[in-house]
């Protein structure tokens, strides 16, 4: 979206219509509303930036629910926006540290600065493309204590603010494609910036699962965070909104409530031993915070095989923080001796789960010509260093 669509669409018409749209569905014909709206007489920028908007807010339902009925978003913004039950999460810790007054630098569409306003914090949000702090300035409008600067986070004046927080831009949009940058090094704000911030006041930066944990700073709280099993967010806490103690911690969250693992710094892994009859699968904020090893200690588990993250024990467990499966059977390994040992079983249906070897689930599952009226689930891995396939089922 350029400055010229994005003043169409917040003109009263451009508006107008796009809350009159019917709600986006995937096998609309785009064709005939993109004429109906034609013939309406709308001009062709405003109906292209309606419908873009129209199926960003469908998509964003599954971050912001119902609120995404009433804001506006960019493809690269609603990608790296916060969900919304997280953000809440954050806009509580600036809370609980008692700072009144927050500077989310970077602030994207606004997602984080949401939930800081719907606390009764004061937000002052900067975003340093125009379009996009535009977009954060009409999210924020129901709230009267947050303001939307155009502006680099290295230019926003600090004096008075208590606490920043930080999502460094970690995409880019270019010729209509968003695509992920690989180099911390190109984030924007920077992280030397954003970790610098800490020398000044308690400091909270976002950034992806899956950033190399050198760039977290000594002393920082690191927290991997995890919504219905997919790992969202390395969250990195300096300072006053840093608790005390915890160096690594896994927030798990699930529709029925929360759940966390913390530690002073990573922990050592379990030892290994044989395969019992039951086998845990650590959720991913488990595997990324290096919790493992505390995980399997608590619950009297221990591990497969060295380096790889499946726990196994005698004796069945509940935990938020791992799948558990029930070990049916040892199946071959060998893939032609695989492929027999399920085609005697009738299984037609066939999950795959691995870790620790080399295959593609999707092409060995095309490879053992599977038939059969009967569903299972096997685990691929490794047991002391050798190949194994088990057979499981959920408990």
């Amino acid at each position: 979206m350029d400055r010229a669509d994005l003043v169409e669409l917040l003109s009263p018409e451009g508006l107008r219509l796009l809350d009159q749209l019917p709600e986006w569905d995937s096998k609309a014909d785009i064709v005939r509303t993109v004429a109906e709206l034609r013939r309406q007489g709308h001009p062709p920028g405003l109906v292209a930036a309606v419908l873009s908007q129209s199926k960003l807010r469908a998509r964003a339902k599954a971050k912001f629910g119902e609120f995404a009925t009433r804001m506006l978003f960019t493809e690269a913004g609603l990608e790296q926006a916060t969900r919304l039950k997280v953000a809440a999460l954050h806009a509580g810790r600036f809370a609980r540290a008692g700072i009144g007054h927050v500077a989310d630098l970077g602030c994207g569409i606004g997602g984080d600065a949401l939930a800081l306003a719907a606390v009764d914090l004061e937000v002052t949000a900067a975003d340093a493309d125009e379009v996009t702090a535009a977009i954060a300035t009409f999210n924020l409008t129901p709230f009267p204590k947050a303001r939307v600067l155009h502006a680099r986070a290295e230019d926003v004046a600090l004096g008075g603010i208590g606490g920043a927080w930080l999502d460094p831009a970690r995409r880019r949009t270019s010729g209509g494609t968003t695509r992920r940058l690989a180099d911390a090094a190109d984030y924007s704000p920077s992280l030397d910036f954003a970790f610098g911030l800490a020398d000044r006041l308690p400091v909270g930066v976002k950034l992806g699962p899956g950033t190399d944990r050198d760039v977290i700073p000594g002393g920082a709280e690191a927290q991997w965070v995890s919504v219905d099993g997919d790992v969202v967010e390395l969250a990195v806490w300096l300072g006053a909104v840093a608790r005390p103690g915890i160096g690594r911690a896994a927030l798990v969250i699930r529709d029925d409530g929360a759940a966390e693992l913390t530690a002073p710094a990573d922990s050592e892994d379990a030892p290994t031993g044989p395969l019992g009859d039951y086998l845990y699968e650590p959720d991913g904020a488990v595997i990324r915070a290096r919790l493992i090893g505390d995980l399997a200690r608590a619950n009297g588990a221990w591990m497969l095989s060295d380096g790889i993250a499946y726990l196994t024990a005698d004796v069945a467990f509940e935990t938020p923080f791992a799948r558990g499966f029930r070990v049916l059977d040892r199946l071959p390994a060998d893939e032609r001796q695989l492929r027999q040992a399920l085609a005697a079983r009738g299984i037609g249906t066939l999950e795959i789960k691995k870790r620790g070897v080399d295959v593609d689930p999707a092409a060995l599952r095309t490879r053992l010509k599977l038939r059969g009226d009967e569903s299972a689930t096997i685990v691929l891995t490794r047991e002391a260093g050798r190949h194994v396939a088990l057979l499981v089922e959920r408990v």
